[in-house]
């Protein structure tokens, strides 16, 4: 049996990130003819439907059942997918972001809580990070993967479209993955719920969150360093679109194919290594943490490496010096990695297990508050820069990166004493 879940773990975080539209998703919405502004006016919709969810569908998931709310979430996502290939026009494009938005809510910490629960069911708690950041890495793969058919995809068909109807049948794949999930690791409540009591858990999660210092100090890491990576990553798409330019001036091979195909090729062969070396960071999150001392130490270090990588995108950006730009987002790429297993596994052992789910969610729903208030600004910038000419047209998402990544470190810097506290 424990082999036997293993392979269902990860084969569920494997199918979950066929994702095949995700490194295309800024160049499908320019296809479409929106301005950055726009786009990030969609990434903030997004998380902000997600925000007003992400709460109660973690409490529904905890009280009624998490395998059902997984299944209710990649439901949402496949509409959400059709909705996306299908939409011509602003307001069906906010349709989607909405169902998407479902599926992300119901999704996001249901999983990890299974995972969670089943390590205590086996007496294997300590194993956390490891067996977390293993079933992880299968995501990363899965990422990997999608990123070549995506690419092999939008090659052939020279469409972006295309890619989100690809993306369902995965989706579909993992329903049935999840269905299989045994029982026990997931019981149903021994008596009927109501929602006066999905209310109570909330609050009770709320109170622990925000009144132990160690929870709500971390929470506030997360906001900072996951919102700030969400908000900032996928402008390394137009930058490999513009490399791809580059290179077909001097390739006379590239230069035969059409600006889709050429950003196909580039697009999907780095974000492919990425998925790679993402995949290898997640497994491997745990020697940070015993090389570094501990948790808290990782983390330490995570954020300290973190800043000057933002600087770098900032001035090699400014200076339209694109392969420096391309590195330092791998590098960020491969960080978060480092980052996010470490993050659930402090959440995990400062909280209740009774609250996983919807502790989870809270984390997720502020990293969402960040990238909500972020996305519109920087696309703001981007496209103010880029209309007026002052130097590479991304080099706010540095400046922006760098400030905000310097911010929290000064707040981690006030805050540590209270990691020791309960």
């Amino acid at each position: 049996m424990k082999k036997n879940m293993l392979f269902r773990f990860s084969l569920y975080g494997f199918l979950k990130n066929q994702q095949y539209f995700e490194p295309f998703l800024v160049l499908a919405f320019m296809d479409k003819g929106l301005s950055f502004f726009t786009i990030g006016l969609l990434i903030a919709w997004r998380e902000l439907m997600i925000n007003v969810l992400e709460i109660p569908s973690g409490a529904i998931a905890d009280l009624f059942g998490r395998r059902q709310a997984m299944v209710l979430a990649f439901t949402g996502y496949i509409i959400s997918f059709l909705t996306f290939a299908l939409a011509e026009h602003l307001p069906l494009l906010f349709m989607a972001m909405t169902l998407f938005a479902v599926g992300d809510s119901f999704r996001s910490g249901t999983h990890k809580s299974l995972i969670f629960n089943w390590l205590r069911l086996n007496n294997r708690e300590q194993d956390r990070l490891r067996i977390y950041g293993f079933t992880r890495s299968w995501s990363k793969l899965g990422s990997a993967v999608s990123v070549l058919f995506a690419g092999i995809f939008v090659y052939t068909t020279q469409s972006y479209t295309m890619i989100f109807y690809l993306s369902a049948l995965p989706y579909l794949a993992n329903i049935i993955n999840l269905l299989s999930y045994p029982e026990e690791i997931d019981p149903l409540p021994a008596r009927r719920r109501s929602p006066r009591q999905v209310w109570q858990h909330i609050r009770a999660v709320f109170v622990e969150a925000f009144t132990r210092k160690p929870l709500r100090t971390l929470l506030l890491e997360a906001m900072g360093y996951e919102g700030t990576f969400r908000a900032t990553k996928d402008y390394l798409q137009p930058v490999l679109k513009t490399s791809a330019l580059s290179l077909a001036a001097l390739s006379p091979a590239l230069a035969s194919l059409n600006e889709v195909q050429q950003s196909a090729i580039l697009v999907g062969a780095v974000y492919f290594l990425l998925n790679i070396l993402s995949a290898l960071g997640s497994r491997n999150a745990w020697r940070i943490s015993e090389s570094s001392g501990g948790e808290e130490k990782a983390a330490t270090w995570l954020w300290s490496i973190t800043l000057p990588i933002y600087a770098l995108i900032a001035v090699a950006a400014y200076q339209q010096w694109y392969l420096p730009v391309i590195l330092a987002f791998s590098l960020l790429f491969i960080l978060q990695n480092f980052w996010r297993p470490l993050l659930v596994s402090r959440i995990d052992s400062y909280g209740k297990a009774e609250h996983g789910a919807t502790l989870l969610s809270v984390e997720s729903q502020l990293r969402r508050i960040g990238t909500m208030i972020m996305a519109p600004a920087i696309g703001y910038a981007v496209d103010l820069v880029h209309g007026q000419g002052q130097g590479g047209s991304v080099w706010p998402v540095g400046l922006f990166g760098a400030v905000i990544v310097l911010s929290f470190i000064i707040y981690r810097s006030l805050a540590r004493p209270a990691h020791g506290e309960n």
